[in-house]
C-alpha cells in the first residue's frame, strides 16, 4: 500500500505536468492565433504625403502616393503573398435630407471586411459584384447621424453629388490600434464602405478643395494604402525590405511608408514564452512534491528495514551494494509512477472533451466562451520533461534515504528491534 501511495504521488505529478502544459498550449495558441489575426503576418505599405518641393511648392494639384501599378507589381513580383488588399480613402461629406455628418469614404474590396475584422449588423458587405455601382455600406455611427429612427438598408443617401443605396450596416466597436489593415488608431464608427471600382470611376483619383482665398487645391493619389498578408511570419522582415526597394525605383519622392508590425509580433513571442515559464513553473512544483513523497517514504522504509540492513551487511554486503539495493526500488517506484502518469497524461484531450460536454449538458453557462473553444495540445516536450524529471526526482531524492541506509553500523543494526 505505501509503495503504491509513493508511486500515486509520482503518477499524479507527472500527469499534473502533462496536462497543464496541454492546456496552457492550447490557451497559448488561441492567444497567438488572436494575435496574428489583428495583423502580426501583415505588412502595411501606405501612402504618404511628401513634403513640397521649391519647384512644384505654388502647384494647386499634387500628385503623389501608391499608384495601382505598384499593386500589380507587388502581387506579382514579391513570393510568399496570401493576400494584397488595396484600399482607397478620403473624407466625404454624406448627406439625407437635411442631415449630414462627416464621414471617412473607404473604397476597398471584398476582403477588406476580414481583414479589418468588422461584422455586419444588417443588410450585407460588399461583393465583387457591386464593383462599379453606386452602393454603399455605413458604420455604426455614420449610420445612426443619418437614420437615427430607421433601418437604413434600401434607403439613398448623397455622397458627392450623387445617389447611392445602402446595402449594410457594420455593428458597432470601440477605436482600436494596430488591427488588421491599420496600425494607427482608428474609430471604425465613422466610415462609409464603397466598391474600390466605383470610387475609381465615380469619385476619381483628383479630389478637389476650397482653400483660403476662395482657391481650389486638389490631390490625386490612386491608392492610400496597401495591406500584405503573408504566409509566413518569419519572412515579414525580408519581404518588407524587397517591397520597399521595388517601390523606390518607381518613385522619385518619399510618398510611401512599407510598415511592419514588430510590436504584435513581439507580443506573440512574449506570450509564448510567459507561458512557457508559467508552466515550467508548476510543473517543476508538481514534481518536487512528488519526490519528497518518495524520499519519506523511503525514508520510512530504511528505520522499518533496520535489522534486514544490519543481516546483509554481517553476510557481507557492501555499502554500494545497499545503495544499488534501495536507489532500485526507488526509480522503480517513480519509472513506474511516471510511465503511468505519461499514459494518462496522453488522454488529456478526450477526458477535457467528455468533462466539458457533461458541464455544458448540465448548464452551458458554467463554462465561459474562451473554455467551450479551448483543445489541449499535447507538447511532446512535456511527455519527456515529466518521464525524465520523474525519474530524475527518484535518483536525487533516492539518494540520500539510500546512503542513510549504507551506512548504518552493522552491529547497531542487528540490535534493533
Amino acid at each position: 500500500m505505501r509503495a503504491g501511495l509513493a508511486a500515486l504521488g509520482i503518477f499524479i505529478g507527472t500527469t499534473t505536468v502533462i496536462w497543464l502544459v496541454a492546456m496552457g498550449e492550447g490557451v497559448s495558441y488561441q492567444a497567438q492565433q488572436q494575435i496574428l489575426e489583428l495583423g502580426a503576418n501583415n505588412i502595411i505599405v501606405r501612402t504618404v504625403e511628401p513634403n513640397a518641393k521649391a519647384e512644384n511648392a505654388n502647384s494647386r494639384i499634387k500628385n503623389y502616393g501608391l499608384k495601382r501599378k505598384d499593386f500589380e507589381r507587388i502581387v506579382q513580383i514579391v513570393p510568399g503573398i496570401e493576400a494584397a488588399i488595396p484600399m482607397r480613402e478620403l473624407k466625404f461629406e454624406l448627406r439625407r435630407e437635411n442631415l449630414t455628418t462627416d464621414a471617412k469614404l473607404v473604397g476597398c474590396v471584398q476582403e477588406h471586411l476580414e481583414l479589418n475584422q468588422l461584422d455586419i449588423a444588417r443588410g450585407r458587405w460588399l461583393t465583387a459584384r457591386d464593383e462599379g455601382k453606386k452602393v454603399i455600406v455605413l458604420a455604426h455611427n455614420t449610420a445612426t447621424k443619418l437614420f437615427p429612427y430607421e433601418n437604413p438598408i434600401g434607403k439613398t443617401i448623397w455622397v458627392g453629388t450623387e445617389f447611392y443605396t445602402v446595402i449594410g450596416q457594420t455593428v458597432e466597436r470601440t477605436a482600436s490600434a494596430a488591427i488588421g489593415g491599420s496600425l494607427d488608431s482608428r474609430d471604425y464608427n465613422l466610415d462609409a464602405y464603397i466598391p474600390l471600382a466605383t470610387m475609381r470611376g465615380r469619385v476619381g483619383d483628383l479630389v478637389m478643395r476650397r482653400v483660403a482665398g476662395g482657391q481650389f487645391a486638389g490631390e490625386q493619389v490612386e491608392l492610400s494604402q496597401i495591406t500584405i498578408t503573408l504566409k509566413a511570419t518569419g519572412q515579414i522582415d525580408e519581404t518588407a525590405g524587397l517591397i520597399q526597394s521595388m517601390l523606390e525605383k518607381y518613385h522619385q519622392e518619399d510618398d510611401f511608408a512599407v510598415v511592419v508590425p514588430k510590436e504584435l509580433l513581439r507580443q506573440a513571442e512574449r506570450t509564448r514564452a510567459m507561458f512557457n515559464i508559467l508552466l515550467i513553473v508548476i510543473a517543476g512544483i508538481s514534481l518536487l512534491v512528488g519526490g519528497i513523497g518518495i524520499m519519506n517514504i523511503m525514508l520510512a522504509t530504511v528505520t522499518e528495514r533496520t535489522r534486514e540492513i544490519g543481516i546483509r551487511r554481517a553476510i557481507g554486503a557492501k555499502q554500494a551494494d545497499i545503495t544499488k539495493q534501495f536507489l532500485a526500488e526507488t526509480l522503480l517506484l517513480t519509472g513506474t509512477g511516471g510511465i503511468l502518469g505519461v499514459a494518462f497524461g496522453l488522454l488529456c484531450g478526450p477526458v477535457f472533451r467528455v468533462v466539458r460536454h457533461v458541464i455544458q449538458t448540465i448548464d452551458p453557462e458554467l463554462l465561459p466562451p474562451v473554455v467551450s473553444t479551448l483543445e489541449p495540445r499535447i507538447a511532446l516536450w512535456s511527455v519527456v520533461f515529466s518521464l525524465v524529471i520523474s525519474v530524475g526526482a527518484g535518483l536525487g531524492f533516492g539518494i540520500y534515504p539510500a546512503r542513510k541506509a549504507a551506512q548504518m553500523n552493522p552491529i547497531e543494526a542487528l540490535r534493533h528491534e
